[in-house]
């Protein structure tokens, strides 16, 4: 039945990328899909480009084996997006056009800022795409039964060229509708689920979390606050500095800060912002159900036997509310959950792969010595697609068999501390320089990657990448609590030591336009020459 189920979803949807595919010299369809997208439909794509397969699978699991730790950390999500909502949204859909470097060239014309911007783009989301990959093959092992490592390959490079094919056919409205098909079948289903679990424990979440704490191993221990961070020096910094790296990095990472240069003025955007704060909000609510499920129905020795980080606790948790012998109801609602988590790995990853296609098409290859046409640049960036998903999913064979934790922590960190520095001061610094945006970026994911090998994560401990090595040095999990203050002062850093000439000069640049980046105020002349469309609100 799952099987027929993921075929019959995987046709659909790429026969929906398909007919809503832009024409071929329809470039900014491909790009933004003429901001046709009412702001509900618009909300639930952005809140499917943000709950990704990882999201899904590892918070749940972090929620069923360190009980209230994961739960702070699923709110932690949810705080991000009303953190881009609040603070970022509107001058983002002013700033930008395409892609990330369209907003940082807005007050810095050139071509470093899109290389810059192009480069660390590419490094927050190739981990984050290898890490939903390499997971395609192990998810479906389980859920169809297999266990053969050369039938778990085939499935990585079979759902990887689905994936690509995604990204490079339907653009930025194929895949929008891909999201908003997946977050319906998401949040559908898990509320069933959720409902099922409630009901086994007489919709009391009292008795739930007594029976969760109970079978977790620790105690009252699953209900306050340090069992995620026991093994770490400094635990409570260590929490903060988790949260504080999902905050800041879920809001500036570029597939999902793309989505907001698709509203067609900044009332659209707001309002979609509010569909997606409210389907993340139902979404942290159904997991933190689930995960707290998982671990009073299966208990924390049946969930760890199944996968050491508890990724399969989503699973587990939804098959075990349904008992030993499922009806055919059951038996068709689980089979919507597993289909629902096959969509999720097919739509999270085809929106990286669109953004990085994007970046390296209009960032890198657009702006050289000689500007191509709306048509071959559209061809740029359907090749793109393939150079950037074909290397993912070869790389994501190599490492299926390894913990890739730190590969999404990683996305997180350089999202925290190199690109959402350089949009806060890009946005709202008068002072800001070419300089100090350079320093930002390419120092914040300097200091993310340098920390990133001392962690536990990747070595020094049973369930790190490297296992068999100890060079742990650094003595938190995350990076956030020293690379996010590094990448702000990188930041300052440059900008201060710009000549007073350079520095004034730029900052006429910002004023000429801070007015449209801010508010969508009209301005004598569009504020870069470069843009391709001109309007205001």
């Amino acid at each position: 039945m799952s099987l027929t189920a993921f075929t019959a979803v995987a046709t659909a949807t790429l026969l929906l990328c398909i007919v809503t595919s832009p024409e071929r010299d329809d470039l900014e369809e491909f790009y933004t899909g003429f901001g046709r997208l009412t702001p509900m439909r618009n909300g639930l794509a952005i809140a499917g480009d943000y709950i990704s397969a990882a999201t899904v699978l590892t918070t749940t699991g972090i929620i069923a084996l360190v009980g209230y730790d994961g739960v702070v950390l699923a709110l932690s999500t949810g705080l991000s997006l009303m953190l881009l909502m609040f603070l970022l949204a509107e001058p983002l859909r002013n700033a930008g056009l395409f892609t990330m470097g369209d907003v940082l060239a807005r007050r810095m014309p050139g071509r470093a800022a899109r290389m810059a911007a192009c480069a660390v783009t590419l490094a927050a989301l190739v981990p984050l795409m290898l890490v939903q990959l390499a997971g395609a093959g192990d998810l479906l092992a389980f859920l169809l039964g297999f266990s053969d490592e050369t039938f778990k390959t085939v499935c990585v490079i079979g759902v990887g060229g689905l994936m690509i094919s995604y990204a490079a056919i339907g653009g930025m409205k194929g895949t929008a509708v891909i999201q908003i098909f997946k977050i319906v079948m998401l949040l559908g289903s898990g509320i069933a689920v959720a409902a099922v679990i409630l009901h086994r424990f007489g919709w009391d979440p009292g008795a739930l979390l007594a029976e969760a704490a109970r079978r977790s191993g620790a105690g009252r221990a699953y209900l306050t606050s340090g069992l995620q961070f026991t093994g770490s020096s400094f635990p409570r910094l260590d929490m903060i500095s988790s949260e504080l790296t999902v905050v800041l990095g879920g809001a500036a990472l570029p597939h999902v800060t793309m989505r907001m240069y698709t509203a067609r003025n900044a009332r659209e955007v707001r309002r979609s912002m509010s569909w997606a704060v409210s389907a993340v909000g139902v979404f942290v609510l159904i997991i933190a159900v689930l995960g707290v499920g998982a671990a009073a129905l299966v208990g924390r020795t049946g969930i760890v036997a199944d996968s050491a980080q508890g990724n399969t606790a989503f699973l587990l948790g939804a098959r075990a509310a349904f008992g030993a012998t499922l009806s055919t109801a059951e038996s068709l609602l689980f089979t919507a959950v597993t289909t629902a988590i096959f969509l999720t790995l097919l739509a999270s990853v085809a929106g990286m792969i669109l953004a990085c296609a994007n970046s390296l098409a209009h960032d890198v290859f657009a702006y050289g010595r000689r500007q191509p046409t709306p048509r071959k640049e559209l061809r740029t960036a359907r090749i793109s697609a393939l150079a950037v998903g074909v290397p993912a999913v070869l790389l994501a064979t190599l490492v299926q068999h390894r913990n890739l934790q730190p590969l999404t922590t990683l996305s997180f960190c350089l999202g925290a501390s190199a690109l959402a520095p350089a949009l806060i001061y890009s946005l709202f610094w008068r002072r800001y320089t070419r300089a100090g945006l350079l320093w930002t970026l390419l120092g914040g994911t300097t200091a993310c990657l340098i920390l990133m090998t001392g962690s536990n994560l990747v070595s020094g401990s049973p369930g790190s990448a490297f296992p068999g090595h100890d060079l742990n040095w650094f003595p938190f999990t995350t990076t956030g609590i020293v690379s996010i203050p590094l990448g702000f002062l990188f930041g300052w850093l440059g900008t201060v030591l710009t000549s007073p000439r350079k520095a004034a000069r730029q900052r006429q640049q910002y004023e000429a336009v801070e007015a449209w980046i801010l508010a969508g105020a009209p301005v004598a002349a569009p504020p870069d020459r470069d843009r391709r469309r001109a309007g205001t609100d």
